[in-house]
C-alpha cells in the first residue's frame, strides 16, 4: 500500500508552502528519511524527508503552492524504480551526432550525472544566460545552486588587455529587457503581513534618544574579559533585550495581545529579534529571555542568526514571540517607524549611533546618541504608557548597572 507524502506543518500560522525543489526524480527509488523535496514557506525553507522506503510518485510540480498536510506524492514500498533517463527529460533537445557506428552497433553510454538542483531564481538566471548548471557549484543547503551562485557563473571572464583605442559603446537593438520572477513565500508573507498590520492595527510611533556613553564605556572596559570567559562579544542587542524585558515587566500591557474583545496578558517574555537574510527579513524568537543573562542572549542570537542565514530555522524557532526588536542601525538607518508584527502590540526600533551635541549640566558636550522608536497598537496601549515604556528602556541602557542589580 502506498504511503502518502504530506506537506508538514511549519509553524502555527503557516497554512501553505511552495515546492522549491524535488531532490528525487519521479519514479526513482528512495530510502526512509532521505530528503525528498524542499518546502519554502513564509517563515522558513526546509527539506522534507521520505516517510518510507520505496519508489516515489510525484503528485505536485516544482513551483506549486500546496496546503499544509496535503498530499504531494506517494511512496510505493513494493514499486520498481524507473530508469532515470526515462523520467527526467533533457533541458534542450539535442540532435544525435554522427558517431561513425553502423546501425544496430553498440556504443558505450557515459555515466549519468545527478541532475543539478537550482533555486527558482537561480533557474531563471541559468535559463536566460544559457548556462551549464552542471558546471556551477551550489552553496545552498544540500548543494542547491543559489541565485548568487548562478549570478557569479554568469559574469563573463575579463578580456585580455590589448593595445587598441577604446571602442565607442553603441546601443544594440534598443530593447529594454525585464525579468519576471515569482515572489518567494517569505516575501509574499512579508507583503501580506505588512498590509495586515496597517489595516488591522491602530499604529502610532513614539521616539526618544539614548546616550550610549555608559554602555560603550562598559563594553570597552569588560568586552575582552567577557569574550574570553563566554566565547562571545558583548553586543548592544543583548543590552536592549534585557532593557525591553525590564520595561515589559513594568508595563505589562505592552507585552499583551488582543483576542477578539479580550486582552491576553502574557506573563512570559519571548522576544523576537529581526534578522536580515538573502530571502528577506525573518524574526526568530528568544524563548524565556527574562531568564537569560547577557552572555546567554548573545549566544542565542548568534545561533539563531546563523540558522537564519543558512536556511535552517525550525518552526519552533519562529513561533511565539510577545515583543519584537529590530535594528536598522546596522544598515545605517538614523530613524524609522517599525511596523507591528501582529498579534504583538509593540515593536522597538534601534538605529545607528552618531556623535551629537547634547546639553549636560547646562554645558554642550559631544555624546554618542542612538534614536529609538516604539511602534504600538493604540487600541490597547495609551500614549502615556508607550512614552513611559520607552523612557524605561532609555534609563536601563543609559544606566546598565540597573539591569545587573534589577533596580
Amino acid at each position: 500500500m502506498a504511503v502518502a507524502v504530506l506537506v508538514p506543518k511549519a509553524g502555527d500560522s503557516v497554512t501553505e508552502g511552495r515546492i522549491a525543489q524535488w531532490f528525487v526524480a519521479d519514479g526513482a527509488a528512495v530510502k526512509a528519511d532521505q530528503p525528498l523535496f524542499e518546502l519554502e514557506t513564509d517563515k522558513l525553507t526546509v527539506p522534507v524527508p521520505s516517510p518510507a522506503a520505496g519508489v516515489l510518485k510525484q503528485l505536485a510540480k516544482v513551483g506549486d503552492v500546496v496546503a499544509v498536510e496535503s498530499t504531494v506524492g506517494e511512496i510505493d514500498p513494493a514499486g520498481k524504480p524507473v530508469a532515470l533517463a526515462s523520467v527526467v527529460p533533457a533541458s534542450k533537445p539535442v540532435s544525435e551526432p554522427n558517431t561513425g557506428l553502423e546501425a544496430g552497433a553498440t556504443k558505450t553510454e557515459p555515466a549519468s550525472q545527478p541532475e543539478p538542483r537550482l533555486s527558482p531564481a537561480a533557474a531563471a538566471i541559468v535559463r536566460d544566460g544559457d548556462l551549464d548548471a552542471s558546471k556551477i557549484a551550489g552553496s545552498g543547503p544540500h548543494g542547491i545552486i543559489t541565485k548568487d551562485d548562478a549570478a557569479k557563473a554568469s559574469k563573463p571572464a575579463a578580456p585580455l588587455a590589448v593595445a587598441v583605442a577604446p571602442a565607442t559603446r553603441v546601443p544594440t537593438d534598443g530593447i529594454r529587457k525585464e525579468e519576471r520572477q515569482p515572489m518567494t513565500m517569505i516575501r509574499r508573507r512579508i507583503a501580506q503581513r505588512l498590509l495586515e498590520s496597517q489595516s488591522t492595527t491602530a499604529t502610532l510611533t513614539t521616539f526618544n534618544e539614548v546616550d550610549m556613553s555608559a554602555m560603550m564605556e562598559l563594553r570597552t572596559k569588560y568586552n575582552e574579559r567577557f569574550e574570553k570567559k563566554h566565547g562571545v562579544k558583548l553586543g548592544f542587542m543583548s543590552v536592549f533585550v534585557k532593557a525591553a524585558v525590564e520595561a515589559l515587566k513594568a508595563f505589562p500591557v505592552v507585552n499583551a495581545r488582543i483576542d477578539g474583545t479580550d486582552i491576553v496578558y502574557q506573563n512570559f517574555f519571548d522576544i523576537g529579534v529581526a534578522v536580515s537574510t538573502e530571502k528577506g527579513l525573518t524574526v526568530p524568537v528568544l524563548k524565556g529571555a527574562d531568564a537569560m543573562n547577557f552572555a546567554d542572549i548573545e549566544k542565542a542570537i548568534g545561533v539563531l542568526a546563523k540558522k537564519a542565514r543558512d536556511g535552517k530555522l525550525t518552526a519552533d524557532d519562529m513561533t511565539g514571540g510577545t515583543f519584537t526588536i529590530t535594528n536598522g542601525g546596522i544598515f545605517g538607518s538614523m530613524l524609522s517607524t517599525p511596523i507591528l508584527n501582529p498579534p504583538q502590540t509593540g515593536i522597538l526600533g534601534m538605529h545607528n549611533i552618531v556623535k551629537r551635541p547634547v546639553v549636560v549640566n547646562d554645558e554642550i558636550v559631544i555624546r554618542p546618541v542612538m534614536y529609538v522608536a516604539l511602534s504600538y497598537d493604540h487600541r490597547l496601549i495609551d500614549g502615556r504608557e508607550a512614552v513611559q515604556f520607552l523612557v524605561r528602556i532609555k534609563e536601563c541602557v543609559e544606566n546598565p548597572e540597573r539591569m545587573l542589580f534589577e533596580i
